[in-house]
């Protein structure tokens, strides 16, 4: 039996279904990081060390911000990066954890930091689902929390969405009468969608008991419309909400989200991992939320360069999705492997494909020089 699992732990998951053999997998989950068989967001993007990307190469496959960090955000790594020798020389997460709770009006003990959002998202799975209780999502959707579900042993039942492109939240309450967890990205990810308040409500009044509705707003600040769950939280709901600083902040490479939820949903989370989060991503993470115009101004970049792109989108009389967020999906009316390949060739990499939209490619908002690129190869491929 894998010793990261301790007696109290291997006994919770043999309670709830796991088998022995399945126990081994989760360990597998805590400590393998980037070896295991699926990825996030992240992962996805370093996966092939050895990719070398032509020099001119424009990166919008990813949903990654361009702008990168913000200039406090810049300041603040330069100035604790002397201090890396120290696990935490300022008590930054306590910096971080304070901020959070003042710009979200939460408690801080409502709050939990991490190396971006996918860390609590897999660990919410681990928590809650099992061969009993599955995770429930929408489909096309962020595909992280299934494929660890599937990995630890328990079933990921994809829901698709509406015409609308938002989650089907009756249908998906349909799915398992006795789900573990309940996954809603707001914006969507890859269509950039918004689910409304109405649903969002709906799923937690609805829900069976001892299930969490897992609230995935990475995308939140892209949006003036997305109506954001905090309130779910401060009300002590059966609600976990994740943000990552990775997105509309611009630090995907450096690491910073976090996770809100009742103090107890939070200990359920704290087993599954190491939990450490470098200083450099903590003092950036709290150094941007201090930053009074940062998402306003970048909200609006984005805006304005996804609206340039549906023109030319509609110019052509080509489906796509409404998005409110930096990445869109778009019909292409063929295999989009073809297509993900055809735009390679022209030195634009954009995708990545999801079964169930054969014929859809995921396209995210790079800046306008870089998206002046995607529609000069795009129009080419779509000739």
């Amino acid at each position: 039996m894998p010793q990261v699992l301790s007696t109290a732990d291997r006994e919770s998951f043999l309670s709830r279904g796991f088998s022995r053999r399945q126990l081994g997998r989760i360990a597998g989950v805590l400590t393998a990081g980037a070896t295991l068989p699926f990825y996030n967001e992240a992962a996805f993007a370093q996966r092939d060390v050895r990719q070398q990307l032509p020099a001119d190469a424009v990166k919008i496959n990813q949903n990654e911000n361009p702008l990168g960090p913000c200039p406090e955000a810049l300041e603040a790594i330069n100035a604790v990066a002397r201090f890396g020798g120290r696990y935490s020389p300022h008590n930054e997460a306590g910096q971080l954890v304070d901020a959070v709770a003042a710009t979200e009006d939460v408690k801080p003990e409502y709050v939990s930091v991490f190396a971006g959002s996918s860390d609590p998202l897999l660990r919410t799975v681990c928590a809650f689902c099992s061969p009993q209780r599955a995770l429930i999502m929408g489909d096309p959707g962020y595909e992280s929390g299934a494929a660890t579900a599937k990995f630890i042993g328990a079933k990921a039942i994809h829901v698709p969405l509406r015409k609308d492109n938002s989650h089907d939240v009756q249908a998906m309450l349909k799915a398992d009468p006795n789900p573990g967890v309940i996954y809603l990205v707001n914006p969507n990810n890859p269509t950039g969608t918004l689910t409304s308040r109405a649903d969002i409500e709906y799923v937690v009044a609805n829900m069976p008991k001892g299930c969490v509705l897992l609230l995935d707003e990475a995308y939140i600040h892209f949006s003036t419309n997305a109506w954001r769950g905090t309130p779910l939280v401060r009300g002590d709901k059966n609600v976990i909400i994740l943000r990552t600083f990775s997105k509309i902040y611009g630090m995907a490479g450096i690491r910073a989200g976090m996770a809100m939820a009742r103090p107890d949903l939070l200990d359920k989370l704290r087993p599954y991992g190491v939990g450490f989060v470098p200083i450099t991503g903590m003092a950036a993470a709290t150094a941007s939320l201090k930053s009074k115009d940062v998402v306003p101004k970048r909200r609006e970049i984005n805006t304005r360069i996804r609206e340039n792109v549906f023109e030319f989108l509609d110019a052509r009389n080509l489906k796509y999705t409404k998005s409110e967020a930096n990445h869109f999906m778009v019909e292409v009316g063929r295999p989009n492997t073809e297509v993900i390949a055809a735009m390679a060739k022209e030195h634009v990499l954009i995708g990545r494909p999801w079964p169930i939209w054969p014929t859809s490619v995921r396209i995210s908002i790079g800046t306008q020089a870089e998206m002046d690129r995607f529609k000069t190869a795009f129009a080419k491929v779509m000739a």
